[in-house]
């Protein structure tokens, strides 16, 4: 058997043998009664940001979307298919979720490709087109003149920002927002420090406590 078959069914086994077996009644329910989640985490594809273990959630409390870059595209009603603005129609008018928090992260690739000149290049593939939709937040960030050593982490938090007024440019969104029913956060966390920091509604972000330090 290959390696990685190997590994996952090993993985699989000792899923079965542990979280399984403690929360067997929990996965029970919600094949039976469905899923009703309160917040949705759109977060990277970056296999080293898991929204679920950072949050330390349980199946069925998150509906979780990821992609490249952790974007939010604004609203293109033109043809194709929009994996990520479906997931956020399915979130607020199926499940009603409360909340949408936007997450970036640290060492983004996404971000990082972007700021390379990727998204300049029209022909370079699925993931030059997907960054694209965020070379405007690269002019504006590099057009503050940041310290070299600032300009990537700017434009992670900046990304968050963006993605979440293209939110906005969604109607259900947007209604759902004014009626009260439902709120937007952001949120970045470092991979290396494994801390997070929330955005707050002056626009800048702010570190959350660590309990455990005390």
């Amino acid at each position: 058997m290959p390696f990685w078959t190997s590994k996952l069914v090993e993985g699989y086994q000792a899923f079965r043998a542990g979280d399984y077996a403690a929360q067997k009644s929990l996965y029970e329910n919600l094949g039976k009664e469905g899923q009703a989640p309160k917040v949705m985490i759109i977060a990277c594809a970056d296999s080293r940001v898991d929204p679920t273990d950072i949050f330390h959630a349980y199946p069925g409390e998150m509906f979780v979307a990821r992609n490249v870059a952790n974007i939010v595209p604004p609203l293109d009603e033109t043809d194709g298919f929009h994996g990520t603005s479906a997931a956020i129609e399915y979130a607020v008018n199926v499940l009603k979720v409360e909340t949408i928090v936007v997450m970036g992260h640290e060492s983004c690739g996404g971000i990082q490709g972007c700021l390379d000149g990727a998204g300049d290049d029209p022909s370079g593939g699925y993931v030059a087109k997907w960054v694209s939709l965020i070379n405007g937040v690269r002019d504006r960030i590099l057009a503050k003149n940041y310290p070299e050593d600032q300009i990537t982490l700017q434009m992670e938090l900046e990304v968050v920002r963006q993605s979440i007024a293209n939110l906005m440019t969604f109607p259900f969104v947007k209604a759902a927002v004014d009626a009260g029913g439902l709120s937007l956060k952001g949120a970045y966390f470092s991979i290396i420090q494994a801390r997070l920091m929330m955005l707050g509604d002056d626009g800048d972000f702010y570190l959350v406590p660590d309990m455990s330090a005390g």
